[in-house]
C-alpha cells in the first residue's frame, strides 16, 4: 500500500474528523434538553481524556506527550477551546443546527482579522471585501430586527471568535508541540472547569430558565439514562479522535489545504439537521450560508495564493 503524502493524510484526517464532530454536535443538542452542558461536556471529555491516553499516546510518545515547556500556551489554548465548544453548544440547545454552524463558520474572517493584528500579517482589499461579505451573510442568518433574531444566534458568533483566537495559538505553538500533547490539555481543561461549573451550578439552584440556551447551562445534574449511555460514549471516542485528527492534519499539512475540508461539516449539519431534528432552513437561509461559504472559501484561497 503506498504512503500518504502529506496533502493526502491531512485531507483525510480533517475530513474523519469533521465527521465526528458533526456526529458531536447532533447528539449534544439531543442530548440538550435533559442534561446539564457542563454535566455533558465533563462525561465526553473523561472518555476522551482516556482514548487519547490510552489509544493516542502508546502509538504517539507514551506519557511523552504530558510533557511540554509551553504549559502556559497549552492552557491558553485549552481555555479558548473550551469557550468555543461551550457558547456553540449553548447556541445549539436553542438554534437549529444548521443556523448555528453556518454563523460558526465566519471563523476564516475572523483569523484573518487576528491575523493581521497579532501575527502583523498583510491584508489585501479583496480579502477585506471577503471579512465584509461574509459578515454580511452572518447578518442575514442573524436576521436582526426581525421576529425570527435571538439572543442566542450570538453564541456560535462568540464560538467563531474562539475557534479563531486557536488556530492563531496554535500558529505559534505547532511548530514543537504534538497534537497528541494538544489533545491531552485541552481533554484536562474541559474536565477542570465542568467541574468547577458543577460545583457552583450543578445541584441547579439556578436551573428553573424559560431561555433554551440558559436551562442547558444552569440545569441540575442527574443520573443519564441507560438509553443515553451509548449517545455519551460516541460523543466521547468521536471527540478523543476527532480532536486529535484535527490537530494532525494542521500539523502535517498547509492550513490553507486543510481548512476547506472543515467546511464539509456545513452540509453535513443541514442533512443531520433535516433527518434529526425535522429542520428545514429556508431560501434567506441558504442565501447567507452561500455568502458565508464563499467567503470563507475565498480567504483560504487567497492566503494560499499569497503564501
Amino acid at each position: 500500500m503506498a504512503r500518504l503524502s502529506p496533502a493526502q493524510l491531512g485531507a483525510l484526517c480533517a475530513a474523519i474528523s469533521v465527521l465526528f464532530f458533526s456526529m458531536n454536535d447532533v447528539a449534544i443538542k439531543f442530548l440538550s434538553g435533559g442534561y446539564a452542558l457542563h454535566q455533558v461536556v465533563l462525561i465526553r471529555s473523561v472518555i476522551a481524556l482516556i482514548i487519547v491516553v490510552a489509544v493516542i499516546a502508546p502509538l504517539t510518545n507514551g506519557w511523552a506527550i504530558a510533557k511540554t515547556s509551553r504549559l502556559r500556551m497549552h492552557l491558553l489554548r485549552g481555555l479558548c477551546v473550551v469557550c468555543a465548544n461551550m457558547t456553540f453548544f449553548l447556541g445549539l440547545a436553542a438554534m437549529p443546527l444548521a443556523d448555528a454552524v453556518a454563523i460558526f463558520f465566519v471563523s476564516p474572517l475572523v483569523i484573518t482579522i487576528f491575523s493581521v493584528i497579532f501575527l502583523d500579517e498583510v491584508v489585501g482589499a479583496k480579502r477585506w471585501a471577503a471579512v465584509a461579505i461574509g459578515f454580511v451573510g452572518a447578518l442575514v442568518m442573524m436576521r436582526p430586527g426581525t421576529e425570527a433574531f435571538q439572543l442566542a444566534s450570538f453564541l456560535p458568533l462568540i464560538a467563531a471568535f474562539c475557534y479563531a483566537a486557536i488556530h492563531i495559538i496554535t500558529r505559534r505553538i505547532g511548530s514543537t508541540e504534538s497534537a497528541a500533547t494538544m489533545a491531552f490539555y485541552i481533554q484536562v481543561m474541559f474536565i477542570v472547569i465542568c467541574l468547577g461549573m458543577g460545583l457552583v451550578v450543578g445541584d441547579g439552584r439556578f436551573g428553573d430558565q424559560s431561555n433554551a440556551s440558559l436551562a442547558f447551562l444552569l440545569r441540575a445534574w442527574s443520573w443519564p439514562l441507560q438509553a443515553d449511555y451509548l449517545l455519551f460514549v460516541l460523543i466521547g471516542v468521536g471527540i478523543g479522535i476527532g480532536g486529535y485528527l484535527i490537530s494532525q492534519a494542521y500539523r502535517v499539512a498547509a492550513a490553507s489545504f486543510v481548512a476547506p475540508f472543515e467546511y464539509l461539516a456545513l452540509p453535513m449539519s443541514v442533512i443531520w439537521g433535516m433527518i434529526v431534528f425535522a429542520e428545514f432552513p429556508d431560501a434567506l437561509d441558504y442565501f447567507g450560508m452561500t455568502l458565508i461559504l464563499g467567503a470563507g472559501l475565498f480567504i483560504i484561497w487567497r492566503e494560499a495564493r499569497a503564501a
